[in-house]
C-alpha cells in the first residue's frame, strides 16, 4: 500500500450514499488515543503526588478533556468525512481545530501532566533536551507573538489558495497535513498569545494580534461569501446533503469563518483587554501605595 492509500482509508461511510459515518482511520485514531492517555497517565499521577493545587489541576483537566473532545469532534466525527463533499463541513472542521479545540488545549498548560506520565528515564533526557540552547533560541523565534501570528495566518491563507485546496481534497497525505499545520500554528498562535504568570506585561500585544486575526480571516471569510464564483467545485459535490446549492454551501462556510470564527478571536481580544485594564489599575495602586507608604 502507497503513502497516499494508507492516509485516503480514513473515510468511511454509513449505509446509503447521502450519509457520512465515523473516521477511523489510524494516522488520526492512533495518535488521539495516545495523547488522551498520556495525559490521564500523568495527571493522576500529579494528583496523588500532592494535595495542593488539586483545583487548579482539575480546571485544567476539564480544559484538556473539552479541547480533546472538540478535536476528536473535528477529525473522528461524521464532520470529517461530510467535509470531503460539504465545504460548510470542512469549514466547521477546520474552525473546531483552530479556535477551539487549540485554545482549550493551550489553556489547559498539558505539558507538566505529560511529563509526568513519562518514565523517569525518558523524563530526564526530555527535559534536557527542551533545554538546548538550539531549541530554546528555535523555540523563542517562533513563539514570539508576531512570529505565531504569521505562521497561522500563512497557513489559513495558503491551504485557501485553490490548487493547494484542491490537493488536500484529492490526497490524503495533502489532507492530513492540511490538518495538522491549522492545528499546529493555532496551538502556536493561543500558546504565544494567552495569558500565563509572569506574562500579564504581554496583553496589549496579544490585543493586537488576536484583533488583526480576526480581521484577516474575516477577509477571507467575507470573500469566500460575496463571490460570484466557486473556489473549490469539488468540494461543492454534496452541498444538496444540506439542501444548498454549491455556491450557496460555499457563501455558509464563508459566513461561519467571518462571524463565528471572527467572535472567538475578537471574543478573546476583548476578555484579554479587560485583564489588561485591570492588571493595569491593580500595579498603579500597588506604586501609588508604595509612593504613599515611602512618603
Amino acid at each position: 500500500m502507497s503513502l497516499d492509500a494508507f492516509f485516503s482509508t480514513s473515510i468511511s461511510y454509513g449505509p446509503g450514499s447521502q450519509e457520512a459515518g465515523w473516521t477511523l482511520a489510524l494516522p488520526i485514531t492512533l495518535p488521539l488515543a495516545a495523547v488522551a492517555l498520556i495525559y490521564a497517565g500523568g495527571a493522576l499521577r500529579l494528583w496523588r503526588r500532592s494535595d495542593r493545587g488539586r483545583f487548579l489541576r482539575v480546571r485544567q483537566a476539564l480544559l484538556f478533556a473539552a479541547g480533546w473532545i472538540a478535536l476528536a469532534a473535528a477529525l473522528v466525527s461524521p464532520i470529517h468525512a461530510l467535509g470531503e463533499r460539504v465545504f460548510t463541513a470542512h469549514m466547521i472542521e477546520h474552525e473546531l481545530l483552530m479556535a477551539v479545540a487549540a485554545p482549550l488545549l493551550v489553556a489547559s498548560l498539558p505539558a507538566a501532566a505529560m511529563m509526568w506520565a513519562l518514565p523517569v528515564s525518558l523524563r530526564r533526557p526530555f527535559g534536557h533536551a527542551g533545554h538546548a540552547s538550539v531549541v530554546q533560541a528555535a523555540w523563542a523565534a517562533i513563539s514570539r507573538p508576531l512570529a505565531a501570528t504569521l505562521l497561522h495566518g500563512v497557513a489559513i491563507w495558503l491551504w485557501h489558495v485553490p490548487a493547494l485546496f484542491h490537493a488536500a481534497l484529492e490526497r490524503g497525505f495533502f489532507h492530513y497535513a492540511q490538518h495538522a499545520s491549522f492545528l499546529g500554528t493555532g496551538l502556536l498562535f493561543w500558546w504565544a498569545l494567552l495569558p500565563r504568570h509572569g506574562r500579564e506585561q504581554a496583553y496589549g500585544s496579544a490585543v493586537m494580534h488576536l484583533f488583526l486575526t480576526s480581521l484577516h480571516t474575516g477577509l477571507l471569510g467575507v470573500l469566500l461569501l460575496v463571490s460570484p464564483r466557486l473556489w473549490y467545485p469539488a468540494n461543492a459535490t454534496g452541498a444538496e446533503i444540506w439542501g444548498l446549492s454549491p455556491l450557496e454551501d460555499q457563501q455558509l462556510a464563508g459566513l461561519i469563518m467571518w462571524v463565528p470564527a471572527g467572535l472567538v478571536y475578537g471574543g478573546a481580544a476583548l476578555l484579554l483587554a479587560g485583564l489588561w485594564i485591570r492588571s493595569s489599575g491593580q500595579r498603579a495602586g500597588r506604586e501609588a501605595s508604595h509612593a504613599l507608604n515611602a512618603g
